[in-house]
């Protein structure tokens, strides 16, 4: 997830600031509305429950924005797919086994990652590499819980405005609802570590749903 992005803690809208994939995979604006109507969501029903803003949402359908991978991972835990389905790669099915020759990484401004898990599951796990320097923007919040491994360099985590320097080995396991921010606390060394994210599933979203109109 890129250095900083994400929503500010009172504004939802805060989010789509955050940096995104270079270029937007072709038809992803289609397959986002496909996947919205597939639930009888409206964009105000979608907004609701990812704390995105219907704006944003209407942009990303209409492929006049590019969305940011901490967004697309709670679209695709709202509308109850992958990632991976929703940028129309092939063979996007349940993997048991990733082959370390077969991830390739995917790079956005400056962050780089690897898948390391089944983009079907119900968490998503990244190996996450984050150049020297301070994050620029404002700090990320969305829904679920997000734990993290460093296996190299130091990384500065800022939770809820408390900083925190974690050094290879360490641990942190947090609540995606706070206000976090994660880069490397070496000005000349990369901070790299495993990502676990999970959000909630549908079925706790469309509960809370009102019906539609």
């Amino acid at each position: 997830m890129p250095p900083g992005s994400g929503p500010g803690p009172a504004a939802p809208a805060r989010r789509e600031t955050s940096q995104g994939p270079e270029t937007a995979a072709p038809g992803l604006g289609d397959r986002l509305k496909q996947a919205r109507l597939a639930h009888g969501l409206t964009l105000e029903d979608a907004a609701g429950v990812s704390g995105l803003s219907v704006a944003y949402l209407s942009r990303l359908e209409n492929e006049r924005r590019q969305p940011s991978l901490p967004a697309l991972l709670t679209l695709a835990r709202v509308y109850a797919t992958s990632v991976s389905t929703l940028l129309g790669e092939a063979g996007a099915g349940e993997e048991t086994i990733i082959r370390a020759k077969a991830a390739e990484p995917f790079k956005a401004h400056g962050w780089t990652y690897w898948r390391a898990g089944s983009p079907r599951r119900g968490m998503q796990a990244l190996r996450v590499q984050v150049p020297p320097g301070r994050a620029n923007g404002p700090a990320r919040v969305h829904p679920g819980e997000e734990w993290l491994y460093v296996t190299a360099g130091q990384l500065r985590l800022t939770l809820d405005g408390v900083v925190h320097l974690l050094a290879p080995g360490d641990v942190a396991h947090f609540d995606s609802a706070l206000s976090h921010v994660m880069e490397s606390a070496d000005d000349h060394v990369p901070v790299e570590f495993l990502m676990v994210h999970a959000a909630p599933a549908m079925v706790a979203f469309s509960a809370c749903l009102p019906p539609s109109h």
